[in-house]
Formats: structure tokens, sequence, C-alpha cells
């Protein structure tokens, strides 16, 4: 009885989680409009603060438009187009070669249709969406169903992942792709061999190199843990595993042969976006920066979240598979990512939020394991930490009109920094 109590408790508790992370990544769009039936909720879902369109969003809607108007069959003539353009600018835009987000938008228009930003911001919202079910998932198999409550409350409240939401970025669809590869990882290490395992392993790969040139960092970090496997004994790794971590990137690298027009074509693309990068203000500006650059950022944004998740690191051996295996994923990437010359941003560490999560709620279980009611003490932990994660959104960017989540714009939101200087 007292079993069956509890399961019913926990599937409420996921139900709850869920909406409520639904119901803060839906475009505010969606609650538009006297007509609408969600109307009445509109004052309850925070609007975001920057309301005009952004850089990034106006060339991937350019891309969207014009993938539409030619079709799939002829996107080399975009990539072409981008490097006639990007040859005589100083500097860097972003390249169409992040196919599968603009194939992604270009279906939703085709199916829904709506117009082109519209898409993009509907399939950002949904991929938010799915990687709050992925984390679920994941810190299920990892850690049971208990922790996969936590880390979708955790989750369902973090500042980032709803900023990636209400935008068109790349990088929460990214994170998507990039957390389902290190899930669908685990899951090879633990049961090797499995047909099912690999070839889903092996596609997502594809997919994630389909998506950002930053499927880079986390093959780095797949082949990180990998060789590190040999003293962590996180799993068995197999003949079978290591020619699914080759063959699938190798796969999506091929599509996107076929689709930029050639291997000197896609060369061209990638060396022009990264050394234009250099000549960009902003960049220089703003991405720049020391190698704990990252944890600053992330201390701003989601500062209890971070400062746990650190606890757990600090306390490792080697019995704590799970946190080990999110650590050197973390680890590994973080290593890459900080070496960037001016391409340093907070958006970039999407893919660290669910990890940082599991270990982050690691250590509120053991900071409340003294109490008899440690159960419920963790679970009002979590709450008062996702109502934090939720406030910070609100003030960093509903309260002011942040779009890229970068140092000096986050302190003046926070008001470490105010403008004008005292004299």
């Amino acid at each position: 009885m007292f079993e069956l109590i509890r399961r019913k408790i926990h599937i409420v508790g996921l139900a709850v989680v869920l909406l409520t992370g639904i119901f803060f990544r839906l475009p505010h769009d969606a609650f538009s409009g006297p007509a609408n039936p969600l109307h009445v909720l509109e004052f309850l879902h925070p609007k975001p603060g920057m309301e005009w369109l952004g850089v990034d969003e106006g060339l991937y809607r350019g891309y969207v438009i014009d993938l539409s108007r030619i079709g799939v069959t002829s996107y080399p003539l975009i990539v072409d187009h981008y490097i006639s353009l990007q040859e005589r600018l100083s500097g860097s835009i972003l390249p169409p070669v992040r196919f599968l987000y603009i194939f992604a938008a270009y279906l939703w228009h085709l199916v829904f249709g709506t117009e082109a930003l519209a898409a993009l911001h509907n399939v950002a919202s949904l991929f938010s969406v799915l990687t709050l079910i992925l984390s679920g998932v994941f810190a299920w198999r990892l850690k049971g169903r208990g922790f996969a409550l936590g880390v979708m409350a955790l989750m369902s409240c973090a500042p980032m992942q709803i900023h990636m939401s209400q935008h068109a970025f790349v990088d929460g669809f990214f994170a998507f792709w990039a957390l389902l590869c290190l899930w669908l990882l685990w899951e090879n290490l633990q049961t090797p061999r499995h047909p099912g395992w690999l070839i889903a392993y092996a596609l997502s790969l594809s997919l994630l190199v389909l998506t950002k040139e930053n499927s880079f960092f986390v093959f780095v970090a797949i082949v990180a843990i990998i060789a590190l496997n040999h003293w962590l004994r996180l799993g068995a790794v197999t003949r079978e595993l290591l020619v699914s971590t080759a063959v699938g990137p190798l796969l999506g690298l091929v599509v996107l042969i076929l689709l930029a027009g050639g291997v000197d074509v896609l060369i061209t693309t990638y060396r022009l976006s990264v050394t234009k990068n250099y000549n960009v203000t902003y960049a220089v500006l703003t991405g720049d920066g020391p190698w704990y650059r990252y944890l600053v950022d992330l201390l701003l944004v989601s500062p209890l979240v971070l400062l746990l998740a650190l606890g757990t690191v600090f306390r490792l051996d080697l019995s704590k598979k799970p946190e080990i295996y999110l650590t050197v994923f973390i680890a590994a990437s973080y290593c890459i990512m900080c070496n960037i010359k001016y391409g340093m941003n907070l958006r970039y560490t999407n893919m660290w939020e669910m990890p940082l999560r599991v270990l982050a709620l690691n250590q509120i279980v053991t900071l409340t394991a003294f109490s008899k009611y440690r159960v419920w003490l963790a679970a009002a932990v979590v709450a008062a930490i996702a109502a934090t994660e939720l406030r910070q959104y609100y003030i960093l960017f509903v309260q002011h009109p942040i779009y890229e989540p970068v140092t000096h714009l986050l302190m003046r939101a926070l008001d470490i920094l105010k403008y004008p200087a005292p004299p």
C-alpha cells in the first residue's frame, strides 16, 4: 500500500513538473490574442524583454525562406551564396551548414504553414520540451525514478533552457542531440553489443554533426569517456561501440558534404566562418576571457546549481559511476570550449544543463541524508532552488532585454555593474 501511494505521488509530481516546464517553454505568442483559449494564462507567462529580431534569428529565417523557395536538392546554392557573401564581409555570419535546425523549421513551415521565423521559434520551443523529457529519461536510467523527478524539476525552471525556447537559437536544439548522444553512449556501455542501442547511438551522432560545428566538442568528450573507461570502469567498450562512434559522425559528415556541394566547399565554409569571426568586434569584446569564464557566467545565471554540482565533483570516488561519467563529459568538452579564441558564450553550455543538475541533486541528497524526512526535505530544497532559478530567468531575460548572455550584460542585470559609473 505504501509503495502504491509513493508511486502515485511520483506520477503526480512528474505530471506537475512536466506541465510546468512545458508552460514556460511555450513561445509567448502562443498566449496572444483574445480569441486564443490560452489567453487567460498570458499574465502568468513571462514575456521576454528582448522583443526585436536578433542577428542570428534573421539569418536563420533567411535560410529557411531560401530552402522553402528552392528545395533541399538545391541546397548547395544556399551554401554558395553564403560563401560569396562571407568573402565580401569583414566579420563572420553564421553558416547554412547548421542544416538540421534549418531543415526542421522548413518541415514545420511545410506542415503547419507558419512563417519562417515562427517555425524556428516553435522548433526551438519543441526541442527544449524534448530536452526536458529526455533529461528525465536519462536521469531515470542513471539513478532511478526519484532522481528523474528531481532532475526534471530543476530542468523545468532552468533559466538558459527557457531562454533558448523563446528565441530562434540553435543551441537549445543542439543540446537535445548532444544529450541524446550522451545517454545512448551510457546505454551502450551498460548493454554492450545491443543492435538497437548501437544503431540509435550512431544515428544520433550523425544528426549531431548535421546540427552545428560544436559537435566536435561533444565528440571529443565522448572519445575522452571511452578512453578513460579503462581506468574508470564505467561499462564495456566493445569493437562495435568503437565502430559506431566512428561511423556515426562520418555519415553525418558525408551528408554535409553532399549538402554543401563538395569537400572543398564545406572546408571553405568553415574556414571563412572561423577566420572572419576574429574580426567581429562584438566577438572580440564579449567572447574572450580566461579558462574559468564559463564558471563565472554559470555562477551568474544558476549559482546554486553550479555550487552544488561542484560539491559533488569534490566528493567523487570510483563507486559513483553516473556522476563520474557526467563529470568527464563536462570537463572534456570544457577543456576544448574554453580555448576557442573569441568563441566563448554561455549559450554553448546548454548541453551541460542536465549533467550539472544531476550532480547538484546528488549533493542535495547527500546534505539532507541526516533527516528521517530526507525525501521530503530534499524535495523542498529542490522546489526552492527551482523557484530561485525561475526568478533568475525573470530578472535576466524578462526585466532586461538580454539576447546574448554575455558576462557584462548578466552582471548589469544583477546590479553587480551599475551605469553610469560612480565618480
